[in-house]
């Protein structure tokens, strides 16, 4: 499972007009590769949560989204598990299957909202209009084969 994390001042979601969710915090870019199973889903929404990169009062990167009291917005994306070392079209035999990634989307949101942080969602499978104002900008790329 993989990550494209941004703290945001603002990011949204919009489908066909319509904004299906907004708030200030991260934007999750977030793909599910085949192979992906629960101990991803818990090992990749603790550690996103947990993130120190909202600045204290002395200005250092020193605090999580739920400290600072910001939310998220997590957006399906399986471009994110995409396969770009041969050649220069993507593959995406590395993305795992639309069923099984809807079902670890969702336990992976459900546990980022357990944590008590407002959390806004994207919808699986929907050709999406995401907004998003970077702060800093900080952007993180998180795979959660290399956790811990």
């Amino acid at each position: 499972m993989k990550a494209v994390v941004t703290r945001v001042k603002s990011a949204s979601v919009d489908i066909d007009g319509k904004r299906v969710a907004e708030d200030s915090g991260l934007l999750v870019l977030l793909g599910v590769a085949k192979g992906d199973g629960e101990s991803d889903v818990q090992k990749l929404s603790a550690k996103i949560c947990g993130l120190r990169i909202f600045s204290d009062d002395a200005g250092k990167m020193n605090l999580s989204c739920t400290e600072a009291g910001k939310g998220m917005v997590i957006v399906p994306n399986f471009t994110v598990a995409a396969n770009c070392r041969h050649g220069r079209r993507p593959s995406f035999d590395t993305s795992e299957r639309p069923e099984e990634a809807k079902k670890l989307f969702e336990k992976f949101c459900a546990a980022c909202a357990e944590t008590g942080l407002s959390v806004g969602m994207g919808v699986f499978g929907a050709d999406m209009l995401v907004t998003s104002e970077n702060d800093g900008p900080v952007t993180f790329v998180i795979d959660s084969t290399e956790l811990a």
